[in-house]
């Protein structure tokens, strides 16, 4: 493939076999979530794939480089599991994003950071995993025989060095089931139309799931990151830098029917991994996400089987770096109390015990 180079803020812009397959790391986990709230929510696909599309080439030109844009994966959980209806779910996006762009602009992030403690943070990521998991157990049951096919195909990729890409491949087993029997969709341009979420979202779920969502975010989406472009990238992004650009996404996005976005150091991990090194990945990726919006009315026909496993799969993955903490007891502690509660609850309880804690040495 050849290379095409063009001014950018940090470094220049390539777009090169290594962007591309690059670009694909961080579409691991955003396909599967993104295809699970199209299929198991009223939310529309095609705008949700705009989205991402979108704010990639936005952010990757915007930095330089090649940053993540992934589903805030707490409020996607929710939304999937079904806690949160669409309306609910359109008020979480917009009051995390105001929060963002607040916490930004006064670069507040390192004086809540130190309230929320790390393993909190891993509390309510494993509370967003087992949620997710006991979903889609839920769904693989339908169809025992499809469901085992799907872990075989997962196992597979497994063995062959690819953990992270498992989920991807029994999506596309997902997707060529679906096509059989709906054949090729017609392409369609979706429309845009800006709405105002119904009042009666703003909800004391909502209003919970937000604040689970930004505990997750602070040290994920916003410290971790910027911990890694700074190492892979040598580049100057910092927390706040982050949390302003996911507040000012957000408050954009969610009224044209976007889903949730944040940036994500898993995001950015991933890229690096498979071989994007400039901000082409994120306009090569932006570019997919484009052309996949035109086409999602096999969506309807996904085998919901499938689907669980793609989500005990993702499950999977948060959860064993929700197991990357410095207080195992903590974080699992908070991770029940979210699975059998709800994952504000937890959140609440988790940084009360963190303050508690860490005031009396305990």
């Amino acid at each position: 493939m050849g290379e095409l180079r063009i001014s950018s803020r940090v470094d220049s812009v390539s777009f090169t076999r290594r962007e591309l397959t690059g670009a694909l790391g961080d579409s691991v986990t955003v396909l599967p979530i993104v295809v699970a709230v199209g299929a198991l929510t009223e939310l529309s696909l095609a705008r949700m794939l705009l989205g991402f599309g979108a704010f990639q080439i936005i952010w990757g030109l915007w930095y330089g480089l090649p940053v993540s844009v992934e589903p805030m994966k707490a409020l996607a959980a929710l939304a999937i599991g079904g806690t949160l209806g669409a309306a609910e779910l359109a008020v979480a996006g917009l009051l995390a994003g105001v929060a963002l762009v607040a916490i930004g602009a006064t670069g507040s992030l390192d004086r809540i950071a130190r309230y929320v403690g790390e393993p909190v943070t891993r509390g309510v990521q494993l509370a967003v995993a087992l949620i997710l998991l006991r979903t889609g157990v839920g769904l693989g049951v339908g169809d025992p025989a499809l469901a085992l096919a799907g872990v075989v195909a997962a196992g597979a990729v497994v063995l062959a060095g690819y953990r992270r890409a498992s989920a991807l491949v029994v999506l596309a087993l997902g997707l060529a089931l679906a096509l059989r029997s709906t054949g090729v969709p017609a392409l369609a341009l979706p429309s845009l139309t800006l709405s105002l979420p119904d009042p009666a979202g703003l909800t004391a779920g909502a209003a919970e799931a937000t604040a689970a969502q930004l505990a997750m975010t602070v040290g994920n989406a916003a410290v971790a990151t910027a911990l890694l472009l700074s190492e892979y990238y040598d580049a100057d992004v910092t927390p706040d830098d982050l949390a302003t650009s996911m507040g000012a996404m957000n408050l954009a996005a969610v009224p044209l029917g976007a889903l949730p976005m944040c940036h994500g150091s898993g995001g950015v991990a991933g890229k690096h991994a498979f071989g994007a090194r400039t901000a082409g990945a994120n306009v090569l990726l932006g570019g997919l996400y484009g052309l996949a919006a035109l086409g999602t009315a096999a969506v309807t026909a996904f085998p919901t089987t499938v689907l669980g496993v793609v989500l005990a799969l993702v499950a999977l993955e948060l959860g064993r770096s929700a197991f990357s903490t410095d207080d195992l007891a903590t974080t699992v502690a908070v991770g029940a109390l979210g699975l059998v509660t709800n994952v504000g609850v937890a959140f609440v309880v988790g940084v009360g015990w963190w303050v508690v804690r860490d005031r009396f040495s305990l």
